[in-house]
């Protein structure tokens, strides 16, 4: 999973040989019969054409191994690719993301990382905290991947009393004893817990375990990390990473419905009012044109044919023989959406394809946008 230490480390082979950084849209949305391969091959050609032969001769090598990876990794796809390999072997990294990236084939001295950096800035990262009487455990939910982070240990909390559980209020010395060491335990995990959130720029945060100790946690959290809190799990504490992460997307399916929602809302108002925003496939093609689009956003299952200029990009709904822009050729598509998205992504907005299709921006023409000014 990308996380931003990591980024630092490849920021840091600086000098190190020449890498070659390649990002591909594989998204099937944007990619009717695998057009990914062909850009691939063309940014393939570009570069060994205009790279100096002596640096060429360095990186030709991880570029052939590249290109192999992406013929024969089909079925491990998602949405978006990124592969950086160092010359002669030195380095190897592959990230399958789950949104789909601008096509880009890079070779420097350094591992060029500025779309990973983005999309650690832009996407939602949830950390999940899974809490017992004398351990927890952290993980991070990103893009649909789960990984722990990393696990908090208390020695010399006692055990539970045959009466009631380790949480059990009572008036018995007994018990006492043990919620006195439960909440040492617990503020040396939310202190941790503090530290980690701010670390890695994490807004989110889903609490694991019994109801008894879900409850004495959030108790103790401080207001700036209570407030992250989306929902909670009922979990075991020695659950693997698949099941936690099959616990908590519910939780996160419906954060992101309701952001969605949200979203549209505020897409609809703000164009509405003459906001920086559009609604509507042909306000949203003259948008692209201009390359004012900030973020894309399309209900699901929308599709549309139009016109698009194979000069140079433009694209339409109305039927023209010429391209108004370079008096290119007009050809029809059936698929001027998915054109539209890969436009936009190119131009280094943000696509947002809806989980469900929203009657209330069918109502607006499915796709609208938020605009740059």
């Amino acid at each position: 999973m990308l996380d931003r230490k990591e980024l630092k480390e490849m920021a840091e082979l600086d000098g190190k040989g020449f890498f070659v950084s390649l990002y591909l849209n594989v998204d099937p949305l944007f990619n009717r019969g695998g057009d990914y391969i062909v850009h691939l091959k063309n940014m393939l050609k570009n570069t060994s054409d205009n790279l100096d032969r002596e640096i060429y001769k360095k990186v030709k090598d991880s570029m052939s191994r590249i290109e192999n990876y992406v013929l024969t990794s089909k079925r491990l796809f998602k949405k978006g690719l990124a592969v950086i390999a160092g010359e002669d072997n030195s380095f190897w990294k592959v990230y399958h993301l789950n949104v789909p990236v601008k096509n880009e084939l890079i070779v420097d001295k350094f591992p060029y990382t500025k779309p990973l950096m983005d999309l650690l800035d832009n996407y939602q990262r949830y950390c999940v905290l899974i809490v017992g009487k004398d351990s927890a455990r952290i993980f991070v939910v990103h893009l649909g991947e789960i990984v722990e982070y990393g696990e908090v240990y208390t020695e010399g909390v006692p055990g539970k009393h045959k009466k009631g559980g380790w949480f059990a209020l009572s008036q018995n010395h007994y018990e006492r004893h043990i919620d006195y060491h439960v909440g040492l335990h617990l503020r040396d995990v939310v202190d941790k817990l503090g530290s980690f959130i701010s670390g890695e720029y994490i807004g989110r945060l889903i609490i694991g375990g019994s109801q008894e100790s879900i409850a004495m946690v959030k108790d103790m959290l401080p207001k700036e990390l209570l407030n992250k809190v989306i929902g909670t799990v009922k979990i075991e504490m020695f659950a693997k990473p698949d099941e936690v992460l099959s616990k908590v997307e519910p939780v996160v399916r419906e954060f992101e419905r309701k952001k969605e929602e949200k979203d549209i809302q505020s897409l609809i108002e703000m164009a509405l009012k003459g906001g920086p925003a559009v609604i509507g496939l042909d306000d949203v093609l003259k948008a692209l044109q201009d390359r004012r689009v900030m973020k894309l956003i399309v209900s699901k299952d929308f599709e549309n044919g139009g016109y698009h200029c194979k000069g140079c990009g433009f694209l339409t709904t109305q039927k023209i023989d010429d391209c108004p822009y370079c008096k290119g050729k007009i050809e029809f598509v059936e698929h001027i959406v998915g054109i539209a998205g890969k436009k936009a992504i190119e131009q280094g907005a943000l696509v947002e394809v809806l989980s469900e299709p929203s009657e209330e921006l069918k109502r607006y023409g499915s796709i609208g946008a938020f605009l740059r000014y």
